[in-house]
């Protein structure tokens, strides 16, 4: 089974920790009682004093897609001022396919931050397992900032086209001061279109804004599937309410408590792993990149490097800078069904021809002929930029360009210089790292991947440990999240937790 992999989390104009994974081939089924006229029961649960009109508000849930509802639920702009300003949320429902026997609303989160929940639910009859479809009403949502929620705006398609395409791996001050012209347009960009939604769009706002999604499907408690960012979602929902979760999986785990820097350094590190995966594998069938892993490594590095001062053609109006060379090599190591697509790109731009790099750059970046799909590579720095602090300078950046090199040739500068946007930032970050313990919840499930080339396994070993009921599931394996990624053990016990409420009863390995 093949899906898509969305975005990204830290770093790498608009490369990183992305986001899990989901296809946009088809609307998912819902047979099996869809009826938008049935007004859930609530609101559920405890109700914060001064929000209850949000809890309790009637929502509209109409026909859209293949048996699918779609709704739009108003949130606060700002939780500390809940009479003024408000924004909307845009949710998908993909009906319990056993109505008689439904557990509850189980809310799903693709990553991030910046990817769609509501394209993640479209897809759940290809990204969760049938035993959940039919038990669980699926809801996924565009977080605020978020496509089809109250958006962040920053850039039109040719400037951001631009941003995208700059070099991400400056060699001397001007390349760095190209850069930084970027950076500061993306952030000027952002204040000028969306200024009074960026104090808001942290992650701490976005997970009260699921509590008030619990209240309102009638839920006492949070079933909740996120993957990547959505990890720290959830987490982040876990810390701010406790006594309400109910059944939470956390797959491709960000740790809370590392900083940017050492995220962007660890990131650097996993994608080297994972491009080392491909070249093994790769070098032991029938591989046109060479018949070792160091013949292979060596033959993308030089297709990297020479694409530093040519660009390669692309699709005859953009070309293929280096920065769009690395985003087409990361992007299929996120799913090892990939791994055939970057063999052919690789074999195409060595022999000068970029255009199937440039595909693989414009679908992560969801670039599509008409412009971007949604706003993703911009909410990605709203967010990131407010959660904690992050590069604050150009000449921080260049004192730690030796480290990052170190510890990754290959990837390292692109991880560093990609949080440039932060430095012209024109919102504080709220929050800074620490570990995350949801004392007195009930437990919660981590998976981590071995070789995850986005979340490194690590983070969700550290996430799992931190929190006070954590159950850490291991899936040796490639490729980002391990929850219906073809390993039977893993799927079992996810499955077996969401709807029974039984965690595995110690660390297990898949």
């Amino acid at each position: 089974m093949i899906r898509r992999a969305t975005v990204v989390v830290v770093g790498l104009a608009v490369l990183v920790a992305g986001c899990g994974v989901a296809s946009r081939a088809q609307d998912a089924d819902g047979s099996g009682g869809s009826d938008p006229s049935t007004a859930p029961k609530g609101p559920a649960g405890p109700v914060p004093a001064g929000l209850e009109k949000f809890y309790g508000q009637q929502v509209d849930w109409q026909r859209c897609g293949s048996g699918n509802q779609c709704a739009t639920i108003n949130v606060p702009l700002d939780y500390s001022k809940p009479d003024g300003k408000t924004i909307e949320l845009r949710a998908r429902k993909v009906p319990a396919r056993d109505r008689t026997g439904k557990i509850g609303t189980l809310f799903i989160n693709p990553g991030g931050p910046g990817a769609s929940g509501q394209e993640f639910a479209a897809s759940a009859g290809f990204v969760l397992g049938a035993p959940l479809l039919r038990k669980f009403d699926v809801i996924g949502w565009d977080p605020r900032g978020v496509a089809d929620s109250t958006p962040v705006r920053c850039l039109d398609t040719e400037q951001l086209d631009k941003f995208i395409a700059t070099d991400g791996s400056p060699d001397d001050d001007a390349e760095i001061d190209a850069l930084n012209t970027q950076a500061k347009a993306l952030a000027d960009g952002c204040e000028q279109r969306s200024g009074d939604l960026l104090p808001h769009v942290s992650t701490k706002d976005a997970a009260r804004d699921i509590d008030v999604l619990r209240g309102i499907v009638g839920d006492q408690e949070l079933y909740y599937l996120g993957m990547s960012y959505g990890t720290l979602l959830g987490a982040t929902y876990a810390e701010l309410f406790p006594k309400n979760v109910g059944r939470l999986v956390l797959d491709g785990a960000v740790d809370p408590s590392k900083s940017s820097e050492d995220n962007n350094l660890a990131q650097a590190k996993g994608f080297d792993t994972a491009l080392d995966a491909f070249a093994e594998d790769c070098a032991q069938r029938s591989c046109r990149l060479g018949s070792s892993k160091a013949e292979v490594l060596a033959k993308i590095d030089k297709l990297i490097n020479d694409s530093d001062a040519t660009p390669l053609p692309g699709d005859g109006d953009r070309q293929v800078t280096q920065a769009l060379v690395v985003l087409g090599v990361i992007f299929p190591l996120y799913v090892k069904d990939y791994w055939p697509r970057l063999e052919d790109a690789v074999v195409d731009g060595l022999a000068g021809k970029g255009a199937r790099l440039l595909a693989l750059a414009d679908e992560y970046t969801d670039r599509t002929p008409k412009g971007y799909g949604n706003n993703q590579n911009e909410v990605i720095y709203a967010v990131n930029c407010i959660d904690r602090p992050d590069l604050t300078s150009v000449a921080e950046g260049k004192a730690d360009a030796a480290k990052f090199k170190a510890a990754s040739p290959r990837f390292g500068s692109f991880l560093l210089w990609g949080s440039l946007p932060c430095a012209n930032w024109p919102v504080k970050p709220e929050d800074k790292p620490h570990k995350i313990t949801a004392a007195g919840s009930k437990p919660i499930v981590v998976v981590g991947t071995t070789r995850d080339p986005a979340t490194p396994y690590d983070w969700a070993v550290g996430l799992a440990g931190q929190l006070e009921n954590g159950v850490l599931i291991t899936r040796d394996g490639d490729g980002h999240t391990g929850y219906n990624e073809g390993n039977q053990c893993v799927d079992d016990a996810v499955e077996t937790y969401l709807l029974k409420g039984t965690p595995p009863a110690t660390d297990i390995k898949c």
